[in-house]
């Protein structure tokens, strides 16, 4: 069997025919939940990024601000969420993947599931294509939990970013809008800088002019000569783990070897005692 690519489109969505589809909502913000119950692709079930992609803990110098669950926690998720190993998920949310539709198709495959995409243009693109929508909650069906022992993805530790970068045995790629890379100002965290050592490619150029993903050749083509003579492994991470996963998606759909992830990221490594910050300013 081939695999499916990662990203699908509005209308190849609007068009499948597979009895085992199920469509995820990753919308976020303080209003997202009420965002769902509002209007939601029909079918359609609501995935929280604080509660169902993340264990947050008390200090996010050990694990950054959205630290992964633990593989059971996940499990139930998935079993309460209706999925099982034979099914078709896609992901949306209104961002094209950047807000939290991408983490969830890395802890997907992450988690062993085959069939995963990212809906291409997100929220919006589905109502352009006039899919089909609804409000309210969805019922569904809890299966059987699926028994993991560990993620089947790379996740990089911040020891292990150091001892990379020491050792100038992986790029590290940070995929922050440029002005937080740069130390310009920081929004979220509570320093600006970067990793020293770390390279920006910002996640936003994985997208054409008009939000769309780029095509998976122009996608392959742009990382081969930005990562040119840099070392072979990848460690792609952001400010809390979740925006380097669309960098991940975009490489996965650009043919590369699925990087590491470090998911505790600017976040983490910016609050930890006595790391070095970078800044171009």
């Amino acid at each position: 069997m081939n695999k499916i690519s990662p990203i699908i489109s509005a209308s190849e969505l609007k068009n499948i025919q597979i009895e085992n589809l199920i469509i995820l909502d990753a919308r976020v913000g303080k209003d997202a939940y009420q965002s769902y119950l509002n209007k939601h692709i029909q079918g359609a079930r609501f995935v929280d990024l604080d509660k169902d992609l993340a264990e947050i803990g008390e200090d996010a110098a050990f694990g950054g601000r959205h630290p992964l669950p633990t593989i059971e926690k996940f499990g139930e998720t998935i079993s309460r969420l209706g999925i099982s190993e034979d099914s078709h998920v896609v992901i949306y949310d209104d961002k094209n993947g950047a807000n939290a539709a991408a983490r969830v198709w890395w802890m997907l495959k992450a988690f062993g599931l085959k069939n995963v995409q990212v809906l291409d243009g997100g929220f919006q693109e589905a109502e352009k294509e006039s899919l089909e929508f609804t409000s309210g909650e969805e019922t569904f069906e809890k299966i059987e939990i699926i028994d993991r022992k560990d993620w089947l993805l790379p996740i990089s530790t911040l020891e292990g970013v150091e001892n990379e970068l020491i050792n100038d045995s992986a790029a590290v790629v940070d995929v922050r809008d440029s002005y937080r890379y740069k130390g310009e100002s920081e929004p979220i965290d509570l320093v600006a800088g970067h990793i020293p050592g770390a390279i920006n490619i910002p996640f936003s150029e994985n997208l054409d002019e008009n939000g769309y993903f780029l095509k998976p050749e122009i996608l392959r083509e742009k990382y081969l000569k930005l990562l040119e003579s840099k070392p072979e492994k990848l460690i792609i991470h952001c400010g809390s783990g979740v925006t380097a996963c669309h960098t991940i998606l975009a490489l996965d759909y650009a043919g590369f070897e699925i990087p590491n992830l470090y998911v505790g990221s600017w976040s983490e490594w910016s609050r930890r005692e006595g790391k070095e910050i970078s800044k171009d300013v």
